[in-house]
Formats: C-alpha cells, sequence, structure tokens
C-alpha cells in the first residue's frame, strides 16, 4: 500500500531561495522548506505546490509568487509560523508577481482574493488529507 496526497500540479526541480520580510523568531526548517530568521526562504527540490488557486489563472508572472505563498502558508499550517504573518506573505505574493510582470490590476484581484477567501489556507491543522491505495 502506498500514502499519497492529491492536489498538486507542479514540483520545483532545484532548490530556490528568494529574501522576503517575513521574520519568524527563530529558524523554521522541514524536509522542503527552511525560513530564517532574516526572511530568506529557502524552498527545497521536490517540493510539490498547486500553483494559482480558485478561478485564478497559471501564468509566468504567477508562477514563482505562488511557489512562494503556498511554502509560506504550508509552514502557518503545520503551526511553524505564527498566522499573524498571513497578510505579509499576502503582500509577498503581490510582490513577486510585480517582479515578474503581472499587471498591477490584476494583482489588486489576486490580493483581494486571497485576502478575502484564503485565511481557512493557512490555519493550522488545515492539511491536505494523506490518500492510500490500492
Amino acid at each position: 500500500m502506498i500514502e499519497y496526497k492529491t492536489g498538486y500540479k507542479y514540483q520545483i526541480s532545484r532548490d530556490y531561495g528568494v529574501q522576503t520580510s517575513i521574520l519568524p523568531d527563530k529558524d523554521i526548517c522541514t524536509c522542503f522548506i527552511e525560513l530564517r530568521t532574516n526572511g530568506f526562504l529557502i524552498i527545497k527540490s521536490g517540493y510539490a505546490w498547486d500553483g494559482a488557486s480558485g478561478p485564478a489563472i497559471d501564468t509566468k508572472s504567477f508562477i514563482r509568487g505562488s511557489l512562494v505563498h503556498d511554502a509560506l502558508y504550508e509552514l502557518m499550517r503545520e503551526g511553524l509560523l505564527n498566522i499573524h504573518w498571513r497578510i505579509p506573505v499576502d503582500r509577498e505574493l503581490i510582490k513577486i508577481c510585480l517582479e515578474d510582470g503581472m499587471w498591477k490590476l490584476r494583482t489588486v484581484w489576486v490580493y483581494f482574493a486571497v485576502k478575502t477567501f484564503a485565511k481557512r489556507c493557512a490555519e493550522n491543522g488545515n492539511r491536505r488529507k494523506t490518500m492510500t491505495a490500492p
């Protein structure tokens, strides 16, 4: 029997590091995500995420932002990053999307959507269900 989780569209093929404004009280380290107290985030090769959520469309200007956003939300869901960082994490998404060429009008819509609808996705305990087969 195997155990697996559904809902992922993408998997990063090499480590990715980025400076963020998210400053945890202590370094956080999981199998796939590291967030240092200085805000440096490392997402390790093999990390899987689902890209843009809801009715949003995956575009090149959204992929990197969705990767960082999903990784930081995962840390909140796991109870490793305080939920009070949720709005700053949402702002990181917008900052990265703008850097990657997303139209400003679209970022307004994206920010509204995550601020309004994504809170449950960051709440501790809201994890993907583990499935089994056969």
